[in-house]
């Protein structure tokens, strides 16, 4: 793979980094106690009512909905920022993990953080 050809995912997987960066900040909040990992925001709360049942209920279900929206987007962007560190370093960037073989360009080209060739896809 020729260095344009990785300049060019390399700034696919940075455009991709600050889309998920910015979906996972409607949903979640870096925890402050480990820094590596997202937590989900908790609903609003009015502390100047007293909720009622229903807006209790309301706001758990939609901090399980961040939840579960939350862990898909904190995975992928997990892999993004792998990848990017790969090019950043010269680590083995479009190298499948499992047998060592480059990924084909199409699969980076689908899945720029990929990291198996298609013989061992996930």
């Amino acid at each position: 793979m020729n260095t344009e050809q990785i300049q060019k995912l390399k700034h696919a997987l940075e455009e991709e980094k600050l889309l998920l960066e910015s979906d996972l900040k409607s949903v979640g909040r870096i925890n402050p106690e480990n820094p590596g990992d997202w937590e989900p925001i908790p609903a609003d709360v009015d502390e100047t009512t007293k909720a009622d049942t229903n807006d209790e209920a309301t706001r758990i279900e939609e901090y399980e909905d961040n939840t579960a929206i939350l862990k898909p987007l904190e995975s992928r962007y997990g892999e993004v920022v792998k990848a990017l560190e790969k090019i950043n370093s010269g680590e083995n960037f479009g190298i499948c993990e499992r047998c060592e073989e480059p990924i084909e360009p199409d699969r980076l080209e689908a899945n720029p953080a990929a990291t198996t060739c298609k013989t061992h896809m996930k």
